[in-house]
């Protein structure tokens, strides 16, 4: 980490530093303490070379709803470039920094990372302590490394990883750190079962262009000892539905009523920052994307009307979703898909309807709300490019097997450098 220079996003605190998590409501706050992963960051000799934006309380999975204006895609600047940790993947894509800080509750590394042509890799829930950042829903909340490799993805996560003495409860006291970085380079792939996802292949909105080269990506492991079979999860169709009913409730309930922070852990609390953003969130919501007002509508109509069921079952149903993949994991050992299945969109127009407006924000979700949902590691890397424009694969693994994850993601990249 010596010669690596690093950007954090800005929903992750930085002493001294501003933060404003993407949202003018939070314009002014400036961090009093540094959240464990940017202590680990600097004690590992890594040079934080500031923070980056991101989108409106993380709400976006487009590049647009930043209270300091749209990110652009740095392979075509009509397009988005992806959200919620958009500046931390772009910043990457273009060599301003050699590695991010990204943050991710329902795929906001990995739609950046893709869309720009990164590696982005959200690790295994509880891997990486999430002290000192503003998050969502306690239970989706993660913290992870984007890159230009699969290497230095690696590198990061060595870094950042490991139990944080109590800080974050999430986390189990037995978690094991390898040198990600040398492990992962393998020279051959024997005895790893690759599982093509089904569902994660033609929707309506696909473009075969995507789907055909992840199908081809994958067919060239096959080169190097690796076995790809078809497999299937029926209720990777509903994810998107049972994230929705957490994130939003969440976003009622966390972000409006306790800072994004909740309660009820026995973990740190920063409590300047909570102080900070309960303010401005009463009294400053006109400074909210509506995207964040539609959202906090439909959570305060839900919790009102329904008491907290629909969080409720949808916690509920997240077992059902984990238990399917885990019969899933008998007969393969990673699960491959497009990250995003169709090439990155067109930023909306300035005057555009509500309802462009909502739909450029929220299309590009259905491949990436399981991960966050069961907790399970999953990376994404560029494996090819159409009209100028990235396409990502997509490979989740095993809980706390992030390490077998980034050795297929290791080989991808050599073979397609090839």
């Amino acid at each position: 980490m010596q010669v690596s220079e690093i950007i954090i996003k800005d929903t992750v605190m930085v002493a001294g530093v501003p933060m404003m998590n993407g949202c003018r409501a939070l314009e002014g706050y400036t961090a009093d303490t540094d959240a464990t992963i940017v202590t680990r960051i600097l004690d590992a000799g890594g040079t934080i070379s500031g923070k980056s934006t991101n989108e409106n309380l993380c709400f976006s999975g487009s590049s647009f709803t930043t209270g300091k204006g749209p990110v652009l895609n740095p392979h075509d600047p009509t397009r988005s470039a992806g959200g919620s940790s958009s500046g931390s993947a772009v910043l990457v894509a273009t060599g301003e920094v050699d590695m991010a800080i990204g943050g991710d509750q329902g795929g906001s590394i990995r739609l950046p990372a893709a869309w720009s042509g990164i590696v982005g890799l959200k690790p295994t829930f509880g891997l990486v302590p999430y002290t000192g950042a503003m998050g969502l829903d306690g239970s989706i909340d993660h913290l992870g490394p984007m890159a230009k490799t699969v290497q230095d993805c690696a590198l990061l996560l060595e870094v950042i990883a490991g139990y944080d003495n109590g800080l974050d409860p999430r986390q189990p006291t037995n978690i094991a750190v390898p040198e990600y970085s040398k492990e992962i380079q393998v020279d051959r792939l024997d005895g790893i079962k690759v599982g093509l996802l089904k569902e994660g292949f033609g929707f309506p909105e696909s473009d075969p262009r995507v789907d055909e080269a992840v199908r081809n990506a994958v067919r060239k492991l096959e080169s190097v000892g690796a076995e790809v079979v078809d497999v299937s999860i029926p209720l990777h169709y509903e994810s998107g539905h049972i994230w929705n009913c957490i994130g939003i409730t969440s976003k009622f309930t966390g972000t409006r009523h306790t800072g994004g922070f909740g309660s009820g852990y026995n973990g740190f609390y920063p409590t300047s920052l909570i102080t900070t953003a309960g303010m401005a969130f009463r009294s400053q919501t006109n400074d909210f994307d509506p995207s964040i007002k539609a959202s906090i509508m439909l959570g305060d109509y839900m919790q009102s009307h329904y008491y907290g069921k629909y969080y409720a079952k949808a916690q509920n149903l997240r077992r059902l979703l984990r238990d399917a993949y885990d019969q899933t994991f008998e007969k393969c050992d990673v699960i491959a898909m497009p990250t995003i299945p169709f090439l990155p969109t067109k930023l909306p127009k300035d005057g555009c309807s509500i309802k462009e407006y909502m739909q450029s924000n929220k299309c590009m979700g259905a491949n990436i709300a399981d991960d966050d949902l069961t907790g399970y590691p999953a990376l994404t890397m560029n494996v090819d490019y159409q009209c100028n424009l990235p396409i990502g694969i997509h490979i989740s693994g095993r809980p706390f097997e992030d390490l077998q994850v980034m050795k297929v993601a290791w080989m991808v990249e050599r073979l397609h450098q090839l």
